[in-house]
């Protein structure tokens, strides 16, 4: 598939849609004629990548039209076979970038091509060609480190293969991180992080091999992505920052998994004890409760890797040491994983509540540290040590499966709830009205029958009781109003006619004269006069204001000029009166 050779020109997008359709629908009765379509397609596409597919998703276009035409589905391993040997031997990046983005949709829909990739040397050349793109073609790039890790998580790697990525490659990923770190459209970050987590995979599978395996070969191979982390640390923290970030996104089970086996090792190397900042672990021990309080009772796998890398977590690093972050709320997660209190679920797995005993064990956790486990984790001797790493290296899950969630699976228990009860109301038998009482007594009989017949095997809830109708209670009468000011109804007053002499004058006690009537009527109604003369009616006599109280200085003036001068003579000789 060397000599590239295209039949029509191609000048526009649409000639190339319509040249790429007649590709695809050749016949190809002889394998030399199948050889010639597939160097027609991968020519083509190459081209049209650099012209018209400028998003991936144009390019995988390309390469899901292949899988789906009749010359794939009749010529399927013959097709993966040319095209994994077109990887070996290509060097332009065009083709290559077609070739890597079929495989790694073939190899998506299809384990089998990826793991017949790691069996034809694949890994090597990868390795090579990631190593030598990166400042040339950066789209290649990353879909060849995309293509890497699909791989590597679905096969083991051989150990000449692992044993051939070397620091500077490890480092080389690293960088990358740390370069793009502050941009936001950054195209190889999660991409380079995957990688690492894989490689890290791989070589605690390697490791831990002798374990599962008694009669395997023992093989010792270095932990390269530890090294590098144990070694310069504190050069690459934005790693740790994203992989905090990306277990707190991930919702794919294998995902998980692979992030926390590198959390275990990194929790329990010495020299990478404080690789994290103190608040990024404090933000991965809120991830792993609320994780652990989500994941559904059938995830065992998955909860007791998460216990696995929190007993180290708080024994190892800074979370140890004063202020203890969020002690009640890991209490009270321990009490809900050993099933404290639940006598309506089934008790815990024996697996389970060791480890939540481990945690248990932290010094720190327990109010009398007297009470601490001979063996706790930070004794734990090389043999046990090695038996968990072992256990951890071998915990797998298919890739592409989505984690459970506890709450999802409520609402979804709730809803299904709702439907039955809706679905039961909706099939009451309605009895019609009947002239006899044996008709209606029949209906009856017939309703419960097949209402029987309906809830046999599944007993479905009983509908609601009817909705009793209350008396609607009648609203207090709201008054009439004038203004804003409640008007209440007074009794009209009632008329008297005055007659003379029957008013006399009255002094109050500060002198001042008021009329005062000797009947109960006099002072309160007078006669109303029209102008003709006629009496028009009687009307109540308006009484006239108060005088103000004299002043205190005029009194007192009043009273030394009366002991001054004394008054002589009587009034009836004067025959007038004192002023007031």
């Amino acid at each position: 598939m060397a000599d590239l050779e295209v039949t029509e020109p191609v000048e526009n997008e649409q000639q190339f849609w319509h040249a790429l359709n007649g590709i695809l629908s050749t016949p190809c009765p002889t394998p030399e004629s199948l050889d010639d379509v597939l160097r027609s397609w991968l020519e083509l596409v190459a081209i049209g990548r650099d012209r018209y597919l400028d998003d991936e998703d144009d390019v995988a276009t390309c390469s899901q039209q292949l899988r789906v035409s009749s010359i794939f589905s009749q010529n399927a391993d013959y097709v993966r076979t040319q095209i994994i040997y077109s990887l070996l031997q290509e060097d332009e990046y065009g083709p290559l970038h077609v070739i890597s983005n079929f495989l790694l949709l073939d190899g998506r829909a299809e384990e089998e091509t990826f793991r017949r990739m790691v069996n034809e040397g694949c890994f090597l050349r990868l390795l090579e060609l990631i190593k030598g793109c990166g400042n040339h073609d950066g789209r290649l790039h990353r879909l060849l480190l995309e293509l890497m890790y699909e791989m590597s998580r679905i096969e083991k790697l051989p150990h000449q293969d692992l044993a051939q990525v070397d620091d500077e490659f490890v480092m080389y990923l690293f960088q990358l991180i740390e370069a793009f770190s502050d941009d936001v459209d950054d195209p190889y970050h999660y991409a380079v992080i995957r990688v690492l987590l894989v490689l890290n995979e791989q070589y605690m599978v390697a490791s831990a091999s002798g374990a599962v395996d008694p009669t395997a070969p023992v093989t010792h191979i270095t932990n390269r992505v530890v090294k590098v982390l144990s070694l310069h640390g504190p050069s690459f923290r934005t790693f740790g920052e994203n992989i905090i970030l990306l277990l707190n996104r991930a919702t794919e089970t294998s995902l998980q998994l692979i992030i926390l086996k590198l959390l275990y090792l990194l929790f329990t190397t010495k020299a990478t004890y404080e690789y994290f900042y103190t608040n990024d672990l404090r933000v991965l021990l809120d991830v792993i409760i609320r994780n652990l309080l989500d994941l559904p009772v059938e995830m065992n796998t998955l909860r007791h890797t998460y216990l696995r890398v929190l007993a180290p977590l708080l024994s190892h690093t800074q979370l140890s040491q004063p202020p203890h972050y969020k002690r009640d709320q890991i209490l009270s997660l321990l009490e809900i994983l050993r099933g404290s209190g639940s006598v309506h679920f089934l008790p815990p797995e024996p697996t389970t509540l060791r480890l939540v005993e481990r945690v248990a064990n932290t010094p720190w956790l327990l109010d009398d540290e007297s009470m601490l486990s001979p063996v706790s984790v930070g004794s734990l001797s090389q043999a046990q040590s090695g038996s968990t790493v072992s256990v951890i290296a071998n915990v797998h899950e298919k890739p592409g499966i989505e984690t459970p969630s506890r709450k999802s699976n409520l609402a979804r228990e709730l809803r299904h709830e709702e439907q039955d009860t809706e679905g039961t109301t909706g099939s009451i038998i309605a009895i019609p009205a009947s002239d006899t009482p044996e008709t209606a007594a029949s209906n009856v009989l017939a309703s419960k029958s097949i209402e029987g017949q309906k809830t046999t095997g599944r007993r479905k809830p009983s509908p609601p009781p009817a909705r009793r109708l209350r008396a609607q209670k009648s609203l207090p009468i709201v008054p009439k109003h004038r203004h804003g000011v409640p008007v209440s109804p007074q009794p009209p007053p009632t008329p008297t006619r005055m007659t003379k002499g029957t008013t006399s004058e009255q002094s109050d006690g500060n002198g001042v004269a008021v009329a005062s009537s000797s009947s109960p009527t006099a002072a309160s109604a007078a006669e109303a006069v029209s102008g003709d003369g006629k009496v028009s009616g009687l009307v109540a006599k308006k009484q006239p204001p108060k005088l103000p109280p004299p002043r205190r200085g005029k009194l007192r003036a009043v009273n030394s000029l009366s002991t001054l001068h004394p008054v002589t003579e009587s009034l009836s000789q004067t025959g007038s009166t004192p002023a007031a």
